[in-house]
């Protein structure tokens, strides 16, 4: 039993770093694909949907199809979504426009955001609540090596020599989605033989009541007494499948079966009319489309509605309502601004070095790089530092820092090439300082829940974070790309027309000089737009609980009231 869910705990961080890796792999060859599609470099919001478009799928999809694992069971559930994920990247892969690319990666979106909750619900089913953190870092762990490792692993593929079978391109970006079809099978065949099957629920009995449902849909089940065996928490011993399998009282939400089909509804809509309402195509007129101030309002009026409805569902998607909320709200704002700062930095660290310093997507992402590896030494580090200085002061202290790096990165010169080692030392600088947050984040929200939520009060923090990024990247972007319409405005572009050789080469030269001059005031006003996002979660992180503050109720508490 033990060796079976050691296995199958290492399947399921392999898809949720499959589905991690492919979140931001795509920062690395935006560039790339821009130029397959016929994308002018001056018109670059044109490809931001790429990105927002996984972001929203992968957010929007998250705590519903989660709840949906409850309901049908855990591996048809990660079936599907490893089948959506692999239609997804075919679609991608073969597209030819820009609507089709979007609609490729926010089908990848769907079908990875769900595959984190339905693994942290699948920890929940085969661990006691003693066990259960460490299984939980695991998969965590899956989750934050994919942003360290997706855009080198993107950067990589990207080498790939240009390839045609049959008509259809399989080099250069395009392996980075068709190497996910062999991967999501060979992932589904693991799940097939590790994780356990769904069990069909026996026929209730009438004189027998029926159980209490889980404080949390999708999350772990309570603690083990004296008496329980796993068995007694949804598992049961089963010599077909390897000794173990899901049994008829698994976790299925907080009323039999119920899944928050209308809060998930409400939840992707008012995401989807936010992303739209900053995303604007013509940004030379303005920073938001015409249309941007009522989208905004009515995901604005979207979001309250699913307030009111979580507030009021006896079926909710992400049931928090024995934590404390202050604590808990400020720990979330903190993961959702650090998010927004960690992809913009992502993405316009990339553009720089494609843009200002002529770099292939390899060598920039092995520029971003700097910045990548200093975020799991800043995790570690903060993680031991965290007991001697508490959550609140080093969550504090860290955002000041990446502040600092961000600041430090608004002020790199237009010859970026001469800067020598004052841009690794930004990106160390910044990527530490965001870096350090990463562990008293996890923790303070931990502490400041029951042990039964832990669960979903992880997933939580994993969904504030992206949340931010989908929101950050459409909202800092949308102003920066505004702000370089603007700039370039009066330029006209040269045409070999009229004039000889030697003057087109002289205005094509000056109007490309003009051009990135450009460039570099959008990428360096952005990374202090940054600046400002970190001192502005650093204000807030002074409302995360500190060291002293007490741990949340336990779940023993809430079965006495």
């Amino acid at each position: 039993m033990r060796r079976a869910r050691r296995v199958a705990l290492g399947v399921g961080g392999a898809v949720v770093l499959l589905a991690a890796l492919d979140a931001y792999v795509v920062v690395t060859v935006l560039i790339d694909i821009a130029e397959d599609l016929d994308i002018a470099l001056n018109r670059l919001e044109r490809v931001t949907p790429v990105v927002t478009g996984f972001l929203l799928g992968y957010v929007a999809a998250m705590p519903l199809l989660g709840q949906l694992s409850d309901r049908y069971g855990r591996r048809p559930l990660i079936h599907a979504c490893l089948g959506a994920f692999a239609l997804g990247s075919v679609l991608t892969a073969l597209a030819a426009s820009e609507l089709m690319v979007v609609g490729g990666r926010t089908l990848q979106g769907v079908a990875g955001g769900a595959l984190l909750p339905i693994t942290m619900a699948l920890i929940g089913d085969l661990w006691d609540v003693r066990e259960r953190p460490l299984a939980l870092g695991a998969v965590g762990a899956a989750q934050e090596l994919g942003s360290a490792l997706g855009p080198l692993y993107g950067g990589l593929l990207a080498l790939t020599p240009g390839l045609s079978v049959l008509g259809v391109e399989v080099g250069g970006w395009h392996a980075i989605f068709w190497i996910n079809v062999p991967l999501a099978g060979l992932a589904a065949l693991a799940v097939h033989h590790t994780v356990p099957p769904p069990r069909p629920s026996p026929l209730p009995d009438a004189s027998t009541p029926p159980p209490p449902a889980p404080l949390v849909s999708g999350a772990a089940p309570p603690p083990l007494t004296s008496s329980q065996t796993p068995g007694d928490c949804g598992l049961e011993e089963s010599e077909s499948e390897g000794g173990w399998s899901e049994g008829p009282s698994a976790p299925t939400g907080q009323a039999a079966g119920g899944v928050d089909g209308v809060g998930g509804a409400l939840l992707a809509l008012a995401l989807a009319l936010l992303v739209v309402g900053v995303y604007n195509p013509e940004p030379a007129r303005a920073v938001l489309p015409p249309w941007g101030w009522p989208m905004i309002g009515a995901g604005v009026l979207a979001g309250a509605g699913f307030v009111w409805w979580e507030v009021r569902s006896p079926v909710r998607l992400l049931d928090l309502s024995a934590t404390r909320k202050g604590p808990l709200l400020a720990t979330l704002a903190v993961s959702f601004l650090t998010g927004a700062a960690l992809l913009v930095t992502m993405v316009f660290v990339q553009f720089t070095a494609q843009t200002l310093l002529d770099m292939d997507a390899l060598e920039a992402s092995l520029l971003l790089g700097r910045f990548l590896l200093a975020l799991p030494v800043g995790a570690v580090l903060g993680g031991l530092l965290a007991r001697r200085l508490g959550d609140r002061v080093l969550a504090v202290a860290g955002l000041l820092v990446a502040a600092a790096g961000y600041a430090l990165m608004s002020r790199w010169p237009l010859d970026l090439a001469s800067a020598g080692l004052q841009v690794d030392v930004d990106l160390v600088v910044a990527g530490l300082g965001l870096g350090l947050v990463i562990a008293p984040v996890s923790a303070a929200v931990l502490r400041v829940t029951p042990a039964a939520q832990h669960g979903v009060a992880s997933a939580a923090v994993v969904v504030a974070r992206m949340m931010g990024m989908l929101i950050g990247i459409a909202g800092v972007s949308a102003w920066g790309f505004h702000r370089f319409q603007s700039l370039t405005a009066h330029l006209d572009t040269p045409l070999p027309v009229g004039v000889d050789a030697v003057t087109y080469a002289r205005r094509l030269a000056e109007y490309t000089a003009r051009v990135r001059a450009a460039l570099h005031v959008e990428y360096t006003e952005m990374f202090l737009v940054t600046a400002v996002i970190c001192v502005l979660a650093a204000a807030v992180a002074i409302f995360v609980p500190g060291r002293a503050e007490s741990a949340g109720p336990t779940p023993q508490s809430f079965s006495k009231r």
